[in-house]
């Protein structure tokens, strides 16, 4: 039986490590290198990096933090983001990404996926799915974090990646995002009756019996999780003598205040959901 991964999910503006909600309203919360070789340490499955400005400039950005990180850290990395054509892909490998995830590119030209999966493998595409629930119970995709609207039912976008061949979706729950209200089950339990790839859920941990009743309760083969974990660290990797331009630090001083999040680590959540036995690769 395969393990379910702890994905650790750093979205990034500039330098810096943010942190919004409904992906909207970030606010810097650390440098985005010490976060990685912490969760690394600590023994995350894989690090899922999302350039949270990439639509604004059509293109990636976080080709120089991952090219630092790759050199320190040895466990799969996804980039997100700005992933436009081919020579994105390549350059993102480049310098040391193993799988990219692809949202408006993907949307506006499905034959740019199926070409990017015969040039690179179906296990080096992935597809992330922005939903947002409408008033009718409908769920629509989105892009450009969650602000572009499609009109594209996320049911019939699911369908067609399936015949596309990406190895894997990653599902983001806009509404609930960066809220620490719960994953959205209703949104999941859609896609995973008509996905037959590998599912990742990202939005909405608010605690590790969030992350445990995710991955009790579907079938989704990764928890990508943010807030829980970086609020539970920030204060302690944070050093002032950082460059953390493009945005003010002041959120920092205040996560400690925060009461809509139960804070943990990596190796504390990963006890709890081998306890529950849950198929996790331990530390």
């Amino acid at each position: 039986m395969e393990c379910k991964r702890i994905i650790p999910r750093l979205d990034i503006k500039g330098p810096n490590l943010v942190k919004g909600i409904h992906l909207e309203g970030l606010r810097i919360v650390g440098k985005p290198e010490k976060f990685a070789e912490y969760y690394y340490a600590q023994g995350a499955d894989e690090l899922m990096f999302v350039d949270a400005v990439a639509s604004l400039y059509e293109r990636n950005s976080l080709h120089d933090i991952i090219k630092r990180v790759a050199k320190q850290i040895h466990i799969p990395l996804v980039v997100a983001g700005g992933i436009r054509t081919i020579k994105d892909i390549t350059e993102a490998l480049r310098v040391g990404a193993d799988r990219v995830s692809i949202n408006t590119a993907a949307i506006q030209n499905p034959k740019f996926i199926e070409e990017a999966v015969r040039t690179f493998g179906s296990s080096t595409i992935i597809v992330t799915i922005e939903a947002i629930k409408q008033n009718d119970g409908k769920y629509l995709a989105f892009t450009d974090n969650g602000r572009e609207h499609t009109g594209l039912e996320v049911s019939d976008w699911t369908r067609q990646l399936n015949n596309l061949g990406v190895g894997e979706i990653i599902i983001t729950s806009v509404d609930q995002e960066g809220t620490g209200q719960g994953y959205d089950y209703q949104l999941i339990k859609l896609v995973s009756e008509i996905a037959t790839m590998n599912i990742t859920a990202s939005g909405g941990a608010g605690s590790p019996d969030d992350v445990e009743k995710l991955l009790t309760n579907t079938s989704v083969s990764g928890a990508a999780i943010a807030s829980i974990l970086h609020y539970e660290i920030a204060k302690e990797l944070f050093d002032p003598a950082d460059d953390y331009r493009e945005g003010n630090i002041e959120y920092i001083n205040k996560i400690g205040n925060t009461k809509m999040f139960q804070t943990t680590t990596i190796p504390a959540l990963k006890a709890k959901l081998i306890e529950k036995s849950i198929n996790i690769r331990p530390n």
